[in-house]
């Protein structure tokens, strides 16, 4: 029998999630079969992520039921579902950054030995992990050590080291460059054969549609379409996701840029773990008012550690950086805030949000300057400022006191991207923004991004999605090993994109 006519292993009727007077999840039911993907599609919010905690014990349906193997189950907590063979990998990263590389696979389910903990053998398992995911670091390296990048694959070792029956994978590509999703997807047929069913949940539509043996749609709570693998393709998908087709965007034109924003010249960063190698070397990059300009490269090309060095996260051991003829190297972050460069970093967890703090705090703390009076905020103008930037950076909440954790990982990263338009930036610098971002809401912030560009804004994004880079920038910059290895006009095709970066390309 093949795998598309086993029984199902888990299946979902009637899944109902009430979040107060919120519904979620408006009668869900779906079914997920031993060997094959399953992929879930929908905008933020359509309700993926709460059905997926639902189906590893995070969370309780309000109503409905859950069955496994043919009987129905309570999921009371992700001990249990593990216990019952369903593992996850979640969106947002639940590592412990105190902890080990090695610690963190194993935490919760160490291995026991004759004297405790036997680190011996959770190093060996650990090491030959990581060397599967083909990621060259000690089993005893602090994850807080790690780049996203790096942390991400961490994090899906630590659920394949678990024997699961069910794999859910929750944008587990999110911060991969192109080799790591290979080899990721590499493993996913390798479950397969054993018929492991995956659960797979991403807004790289391109990138889904290359696994995927069932699709099933979310919009607003509710499933809006299923197929299989034959009968699907991205138009298919986008229109049932958002109703409509359209595409990314193209570089905004009708005015002259302005004169220059920014200006970097022979910047040098040096690697902190080994400071003989520099991840950024002798770089010059010039933007000027009004411009878009995209910076692609792989994970290790050096994107990241140069935007943080713009914004001051960054030591700069060589070079100049002037924001309109000024050099800011001796400015702190908050200096160069004000004096007009914002960042909008690549880890919005840890980085850009305030989990306690609710949607409009979070709006508004980069800018409360804003809103003193007589010496003390105004909670009047704070909260009146928070909606106009609500309205600006369309985050769906119905109002800015609700809690920032509540929102969805999209409209999250909105949050973060309208603090700093709060701030009134010269330039903006966004590091991979459309992590975790579904394509409604991409297509949201790359128009925002063109209609700022549009009224002198300079605008620098990085990201590892080629598409991305042919959407709406003016210049193309691909970085690789520190340093520019090419420069494009948006007319450049993907594939010379890719391999100015070193990235291999189909035949």
């Amino acid at each position: 029998m093949s795998a598309e006519h086993e029984a199902p292993v888990l299946e979902g009727r009637d899944i109902v999630k009430d979040y107060g007077g919120t519904r979620a999840l408006k009668g869900v039911t779906f079914a997920i079969r031993p060997g094959t993907v399953t992929t879930l599609f929908g905008e933020n919010g359509a309700g993926k992520s709460t059905l997926m905690k639902i189906l590893s014990g995070v969370e309780q349906p309000s109503s409905g039921e859950i069955l496994l193997d043919g009987e129905p189950v309570v999921l009371a907590s992700t001990s249990e579902a593990r216990d019952r063979g369903i593992s996850i990998i979640h969106q947002e990263l639940s590592l412990a950054p105190n902890l080990t590389v090695r610690d963190n696979i194993f935490m919760g389910r160490e291995i026991g030995g004759p004297f405790g903990i036997d680190y011996a053998e959770e190093t060996r398992q650990a090491e030959a992990l990581l060397a599967e995911m083909r990621l060259p670091i000690p089993a005893d390296a602090l994850v807080s050590d790690l780049r996203v990048g790096q942390q991400q694959i961490v994090e899906i070792a630590r659920a394949l080291s678990v024997d699961s029956r069910i794999l859910i994978m929750d944008e587990p590509t999110s911060a991969l460059a192109a080799v790591e999703v290979e080899v990721l997807f590499g493993i996913i047929r390798e479950l397969l054969a054993r018929g492991v069913a995956i659960v797979y949940i991403s807004h790289h539509l391109e990138e889904a549609l290359e696994i995927t043996d069932h699709a099933v749609v979310l919009r607003d709570g509710t499933m809006t379409a299923r197929g299989e693998r034959a009968d699907i393709d991205l138009e298919w998908i986008v229109r049932n996701m958002v109703g409509d087709d359209f595409d990314l965007g193209s570089p905004p034109t009708g005015y002259a840029f302005g004169e220059p924003v920014l200006s970097v010249e022979g910047v040098t960063v040096l690697d902190r773990e080994n400071p003989e190698r520099a991840v950024v070397d002798g770089l010059d990059l010039e933007v000027r008012a009004g411009e878009i300009v995209c910076i692609y490269g792989l994970m290790g090309a050096g994107r990241t550690e140069l935007l943080e060095a713009i914004a001051g996260r960054e030591a700069v051991a060589g070079g100049s950086i002037r924001l309109d003829g000024r050099s800011i190297l001796g400015d702190t972050i908050a200096e160069r805030l004000a004096a007009g460069v914002g960042l909008v970093p690549e880890d919005r967890q840890q980085d850009g949000l305030v989990q306690t703090f609710d949607v409009g705090t979070n709006l508004t703390l980069a800018s409360l300057d804003d809103d003193l009076e007589h010496g003390m905020v105004s909670r009047r103008r704070e909260r009146g400022r928070a909606r106009e930037l609500i309205t600006a950076v369309t985050v769906k909440t119905p109002g800015p006191e609700l809690p920032v954790g509540a929102l969805s990982g999209g409209n999250q990263q909105k949050v973060v991207i309208g603090k700093i338009v709060g701030t009134s930036p010269r330039v903006m610098l966004l590091d991979e923004p459309s992590r975790g971002i579904d394509v409604g809401a991409k297509a949201e912030v790359f128009r925002l991004l063109a209609a700022r560009a549009r009224q002198g804004l300079a605008v620098v994004y990085s990201t590892s999605e080629v598409g991305e880079c042919l959407s709406i920038a003016h210049r193309i910059i691909v970085m690789r090993r520190g340093r520019i290895s090419a420069e494009f006009t948006p007319e450049a095709s993907k594939d010379m994109i890719m391999a100015a970066s070193g990235e291999a390309v189909a035949a």
